[in-house]
């Protein structure tokens, strides 16, 4: 559950939030989390986290939810922290890494250098939480192979889960003043997707659950008064997914010419296998002369099975 406070709640609106969200989850069905989101949670006094934490474990205690995460900076960990953090429940400490590379890291001014990622990420699970590294693609002074090496050293650190942010222009931002200069090229929609389904195999392979793939779409975003430019998409994750699917059906356009082709996927992929706006059904369709998509319970993953008629 992430409120999208943009101050820090007082003991009433945490507890607002948090019960008004329960009545909407069924605890059977899904595994309910405690999230602060949108700062840099261990950057606070540690008279304040604490009282959010006191709150919020009463809901932990009660067994009313499951876990509680949050997210911070890596310059924000220290030992103080952590054993607060571990006294009152938290289980998964997020990190904004955003890259991997000391070159990239410098020009945004992001106020921390790679290696003070390692040194948190390896505190973190020293402490035994659960670790979180999120980044960013089209950075400043990044490119395709360093987000790949950013990925790469993500799995290495033991992360357990990342959320993948593909950079956008805000208004009112430093970034928008480059822009605007000529300074920064923001990454064009389908070059973001094609460098994100790398990074998203990357991470699938080496068991890394990914939270997140791009912005969440606000109301600001998809009306146009925070974005400036950007590959923003309301359905990026999907654009992604359909991608990878293109990836593993496009070599069936090799085999011959207009006979008709059945393509059984897992009922999880089926959105996906048949792609955005059927993007990979109107592809298959061009080389075939019918084509069809079914279901199969015994599949899993992008793993499928070719009838052709």
């Amino acid at each position: 559950m992430i409120s999208g406070q943009q101050h820090i709640p007082s003991e009433g609106e945490i507890h607002q939030i948090i019960k008004s969200h329960l009545e909407t989850i069924d605890h059977e069905k899904y595994i309910i989390e405690i999230g602060f989101f949108g700062g840099n949670f261990t950057g606070l006094a540690l008279e304040a986290q604490e009282a959010l934490l006191k709150e919020t474990r009463i809901y932990l205690q009660s067994r009313q939810v499951d876990a509680i995460r949050l997210s911070t900076r890596p310059d924000y960990i220290n030992e103080e922290n952590l054993k607060l953090l571990l006294d009152y429940g938290v289980e998964t400490i997020e990190l904004g890494a955003q890259s991997m590379d000391d070159e990239v890291l410098r020009h945004i001014g992001r106020g921390h250098n790679v290696q003070d990622i390692i040194i948190a990420s390896e505190m973190i699970k020293k402490y035994g939480f659960k670790l979180g590294l999120q980044m960013m693609t089209g950075l400043p002074h990044d490119n395709a192979e360093k987000s790949v090496q950013t990925a790469k050293q993500i799995v290495a650190l033991g992360a357990e889960n990342t959320r993948i942010y593909p950079l956008l222009v805000i208004r009112q931002t430093r970034l928008e003043a480059m822009f605007l200069k000529g300074e920064y090229v923001p990454l064009k929609l389908e070059d973001a997707v094609d460098q994100v389904k790398v990074l998203y195999k990357i991470f699938e392979e080496n068991n890394v659950k990914i939270i997140r793939v791009g912005l969440h779409p606000s109301e600001g975003l998809i009306s146009g008064e925070n974005y400036v430019a950007g590959p923003f998409h309301p359905s990026f994750r999907e654009l992604v997914l359909s991608a990878l699917w293109r990836d593993e059906l496009s070599p069936l356009m090799s085999n011959k010419k207009n006979r008709s082709i059945v393509v059984t996927v897992s009922p999880g992929e089926i959105n996906y296998s048949v792609g955005y706006e059927s993007s990979n059904k109107k592809m298959l369709k061009s080389h075939f002369y019918q084509v069809e998509f079914k279901t199969d319970h015994e599949l899993s993953g992008r793993n499928f099975n070719v009838d052709y008629c």
